[in-house]
């Protein structure tokens, strides 16, 4: 199936252009937060500053014969207040003193400021911004010249509400700069800091993923200590590994296709070698009767091993074919069966209880613990020790033996064919090849412990395929 070209998103959809359009729309919403009590502070700010001029208009009558001005002087000053009527009242002379025109509108709104809460002036600010302010408001308060003189005007909305208006605009226009200057800011910052390396990262991914096998495609970590450098780094190390391991899949599809070839052919000389141990076996000499025997079974399993490389080739993961044995009689066999340098100079203590039944392949078993064994011996063991112990449906084997132990690097990669070996020329094979066969019961092999004192390896089995085949 051919792949689509993946390609990087536009500008406008890009996570840069999201990342901006995100800060202005934060900033606008800081902006607001900030705007809704800077009206009902402008507001209260207007009326007070109204409540001053009209204490200095009203004190003009001081100056006046019989505290009384002429009707023009009267307009004048309360034209200067911007007020219908002016009255100021001095507590500590108990003076009323009044400046109005000689018909006031009718009042819509009373507004105490020493009454005002921080609310209650955010939401009259608010209505007197978005209301038709046509209204006549009746304002009292404390002078601010004096702080104790009382005074109360009537004055229109109309030109409070356009000073509010204008100072919205204001306050709208240096936000717009104000969220434009920090997201360009946070957008650059963001930019060079993690959208470009994501999106490098992205763009070495994609030319991977189109061609894995070239190593020219990996991406060169730009040494960064954050987590942006260790997201890089594991990217290259997550394609060497990638790349590592389909360069040995195709090796291995090719010792496979190799493999195939080869066990076919030998798999009719092993039926040839068969026929001539069956003859061997009828032989009067007891000697060569009892090594016919031996040799049979031998010859037995080599040909079921070729039969089953053929199906695994052919089908994938090995077949079992389960039958419920003795697992003493097993270790016994495939200790007695080692090859016979080896096994004259090495001890195989054989310590699994007798009567420790399982379920399982017992030429697939026979395999795993044989190439254990091989491997233990021809790292210069000189004995293996084999416990079984059962607990909740599990049967572990543990196979011990002390041999110098596996060096770092072996034990690294200690399971991947052709890779880890114990000895000069091996395939590394052993390993990889019991674990699968392990993994194919349900169960798993894995390494407890590689030092100078030996090395320890853990088998653990369903003691039951049943419920292994269930989950499958």
């Amino acid at each position: 199936m051919t792949r689509a070209k993946l390609a990087m998103p536009p500008p406008l959809r890009s996570l840069s252009a999201k990342l901006l359009l995100l800060t202005v729309a934060f900033v606008m919403v800081a902006e607001v937060l900030i705007f809704a009590p800077s009206v009902g502070r402008f507001r209260e700010t207007y009326l007070t500053q109204r409540l001053a001029s009209a204490h200095l208009a009203v004190l003009a009558l001081e100056g006046a014969p019989d505290k009384m001005v002429d009707a023009d002087l009267e307009a004048q000053l309360l034209r200067h207040v911007g007020a219908y009527l002016v009255a100021l009242e001095d507590p500590r002379i108990g003076k009323r003193m009044l400046l109005s025109l000689d018909m006031p509108p009718p009042i819509d709104a009373v507004v105490s400021l020493p009454e005002s809460s921080f609310f209650g002036s955010v939401g009259a600010a608010f209505m007197t911004l978005f209301g038709p302010g046509d209204r006549v408001l009746r304002v009292t308060g404390t002078s601010p010249e004096d702080g104790l003189s009382v005074v109360e005007l009537v004055l229109d909305e109309r030109p409070m509400r356009n000073e509010l208006i204008n100072f919205g605009y204001r306050v709208l226009a240096l936000s717009l700069a104000i969220s434009l200057f920090t997201a360009a800011l946070i957008y650059l910052s963001l930019h060079l800091l993690l959208v470009r390396p994501l999106r490098r990262m992205t763009e070495s991914m994609v030319a991977f993923r189109d061609d894995p096998e070239n190593a020219e495609r990996f991406i060169a970590p730009s040494g960064r200590s954050d987590e942006v450098g260790l997201a890089e780094a594991q990217l290259r190390e997550m394609q060497e590994a990638l790349w590592a391991s389909l360069h040995q899949k195709t090796r291995l599809a090719a010792v496979g296709v190799a493999v195939t070839k080869i066990s076919h052919d030998l798999r009719n000389m092993l039926a040839t070698a068969s026929l001539v141990s069956d003859r061997l076996a009828s032989s009067a000499d007891p000697d060569v009767k009892r090594s016919a025997g031996t040799l049979m079974t031998t010859l037995d399993r080599a040909i079921n091993l070729c039969r089953q490389t053929l199906n695994f080739t052919r089908e994938g993961p090995a077949v079992l074919e389960l039958s419920s044995f003795d697992l003493r009689t097993l270790v016994e066999e495939v200790g007695g069966e080692l090859p016979s340098p080896l096994a004259g100079t090495a001890t195989w203590d054989n310590l699994v209880a007798a009567g420790s039944v399982i379920e399982a392949d017992r030429d697939q078993l026979y395999r795993v613990l044989h190439n254990l064994g091989l491997n233990a011996l021809q790292a210069g063991a000189t004995s293996v020790r084999i416990t079984a112990a059962q607990a909740d449906g599990l049967l572990t084997l543990e196979l011990a033996d002390n041999g110098p132990g596996l060096s770092p690097r072996a034990r690294e990669r200690l399971f991947q064919p052709f890779v880890a070996s114990v000895r000069s020329g091996g395939a590394g094979l052993g390993l990889a090849i019991a674990r699968e066969l392990a993994r194919a019961h349900g169960g798993e092999l894995e390494l407890l412990r590689s030092d100078a004192a030996g090395t320890c390896f853990r088998l653990s089995l369903p003691l039951s395929q049943g419920a292994v085949q269930a989950a499958q």
